[in-house]
C-alpha cells in the first residue's frame, strides 16, 4: 500500500493537469511574445490562466496576477520588489513563523541596515493583533505575515491584521498564502492585502508555477530587467505549460473549494482522533484554527532513538510518505525556527512530524497511517493510553 501525506510539500498532478501540460507542450509551445498565429496561441493559454488564478482570489482585474516560477519567487518579488523602491533602508514588519521564502530575504535585507521586527506568537502560532499595532514605525514600509504556517498550520488573523495595519500606517500588506489557496476561501477583495503568493504545485498543479497578487495602484520594483514580460515586473519568456497548469488547478480548485474544504477538515479532525491515544505524540499548532489538510505533531517522549527523521523512515518504510517539519528543511536535524518560535526548546525542536491530506486521501488511508504510526511508538516502547 502506498499512502502519501506530504501534500504540503507537493501535491501530485491532477489527471486533467497532465493532459493540458502535454497538450501545450505539443500543440501551443509559443513564445507569447511572437506575433504570429503560434505566439497569438500561446497568449490565449497565457492570458486564460491569468484570469483563472485572479478568479481563484476574487481579484477584480486579471492584470494583478504576475506569473513567477513558485512561492518562493512570488514571496521574494514581493519582499525585495518593495524594499528596492526606496534608496535609504525602512522598517519591515514579519511574523517569527514565516517560511524562508519571506524570513530569508528579510534577513539579507538587515544585513545591509534595514530594521526587521520579527512578531513573536503564542503556544499556538498565533500573533497577538496589539503587537502589530505596536510595532509600526513612521518608516515600517512592508508588513508580510503568512496565511497558513506550512509546518504546524495554524492560520493567522490576516484580515483583522490588515485593517490595523491600514488604520494605524501606509505601509504595504503581504501574504505568503501557498499553503491556503485551493484548501480555504481566499478573497483579495474582502481581504485588502496588497500583496498575496501563491504556487501552482500545491494545489495539483505543475511545478515552476507561481504568482505574486498585485493590487492596481501598488507600485513594486522589478528584480530583473530584460524584455518586459509580466508587466515588465518580471521579465523573461513565461514557463507556459507550468502557467497553463496553474490556471486549470486554480480553475477547477475554485470549483471544489466548498466541499473540499469541509472533506479535508473531517479527515484532518479524524486523525487527530486515532492518535488521540499516543500520549507521546501532541498536535503542534492550533487545534482548529489551522489549515483544513494539515495534522502536525511534536514526539513528546524522552527516548532519544525515535527522532522525527526516524519517524519518516520508518513510515517510509511502510509505504507513506509524511515530513518532519517542513520539507524545506527535514533533511536536516537542526532545530526548526517555526517550534522554536512557539516556545519548545532545541531538542523538542527537532521532533516535529506533519501529515498532509490531498484529494486522494481517504479515511481508510488515515486509519492505516494511524495504526502504523501505534506500531512504531510500541516498537520504540512509547507508552499509549
Amino acid at each position: 500500500m502506498q499512502i502519501y501525506l506530504d501534500s504540503c510539500a507537493t501535491s501530485a498532478p491532477r489527471p486533467e493537469i497532465i493532459n493540458l501540460v502535454g497538450e501545450t507542450l505539443t500543440k501551443n509551445w509559443g513564445n507569447p511574445s511572437s506575433l504570429h498565429h503560434w505566439g497569438e496561441r500561446a497568449t490565449f493559454i497565457l492570458e486564460k490562466a491569468r484570469y483563472q488564478v485572479a478568479s481563484l482570489i476574487n481579484a477584480p482585474d486579471a492584470e494583478s496576477i504576475i506569473f513567477t516560477s513558485g512561492g518562493t519567487e512570488a514571496n521574494n518579488l514581493a519582499i525585495f520588489g518593495v524594499a528596492n523602491s526606496y534608496d535609504t533602508p525602512q522598517h519591515i514588519i514579519i511574523s517569527s513563523v514565516e517560511h524562508s521564502a519571506v524570513s530569508v530575504p528579510c534577513a539579507m535585507l538587515e544585513k545591509k541596515g534595514w530594521q526587521i521586527t520579527r512578531l513573536s506568537v503564542d503556544s499556538h502560532g498565533i500573533i497577538n493583533a496589539d503587537d502589530v499595532k505596536k510595532a509600526l514605525q513612521p518608516n515600517t514600509v512592508l508588513v508580510s505575515i503568512i496565511y497558513g504556517q506550512s509546518e504546524i498550520g495554524t492560520i493567522q488573523p490576516v484580515p483583522e491584521l490588515v485593517q490595523i495595519v491600514k488604520n494605524n500606517s501606509s505601509s504595504l500588506f503581504h501574504t505568503d498564502a501557498v499553503q491556503g489557496a485551493g484548501r480555504i476561501t481566499l478573497d483579495v477583495e474582502s481581504l485588502g492585502v496588497d500583496l498575496l503568493s501563491l504556487s501552482a504545485h500545491k494545489i495539483y498543479g505543475m511545478q515552476g508555477g507561481g504568482a505574486l497578487y498585485i493590487r492596481q495602484g501598488v507600485s513594486i520594483t522589478p528584480l530583473n530587467g530584460g524584455g518586459g514580460q509580466e508587466k515588465a515586473i518580471r521579465s523573461g519568456t513565461q514557463a507556459l505549460p507550468a502557467i497553463a497548469s496553474f490556471g486549470l488547478a486554480a480553475e477547477l480548485a475554485q470549483q471544489e473549494l466548498p466541499l473540499e474544504h469541509i472533506r479535508l477538515q473531517k479527515l484532518r479532525d479524524y486523525f487527530f482522533e486515532l492518535l488521540a491515544p499516543c500520549d507521546w505524540l501532541s498536535i503542534t499548532g492550533h487545534p482548529f484554527q489551522r489549515l483544513p489538510h494539515h495534522a502536525s505533531f511534536l514526539i513528546n517522549h524522552p527516548n532519544p532513538e525515535l527522532t522525527a527523521r526516524k519517524m519518516v523512515r520508518e513510515l517510509n518504510f511502510a509505504g507513506i510518505a509524511i515530513s518532519a517539519g517542513s520539507a524545506c528543511h527535514s533533511g536536516n536535524s537542526v532545530p526548526s525556527p517555526i517550534l522554536l518560535a512557539l516556545g519548545y526548546n532545541a531538542i523538542e525542536a527537532t521532533k516535529g512530524i506533519r501529515f498532509s491530506f490531498s484529494r486522494d486521501t481517504t479515511p481508510e488511508d488515515l486509519a492505516w497511517t494511524a495504526m502504523v504510526v501505534r506500531q512504531v511508538g510500541l516498537i520504540y516502547n512509547l507508552s499509549s493510553r
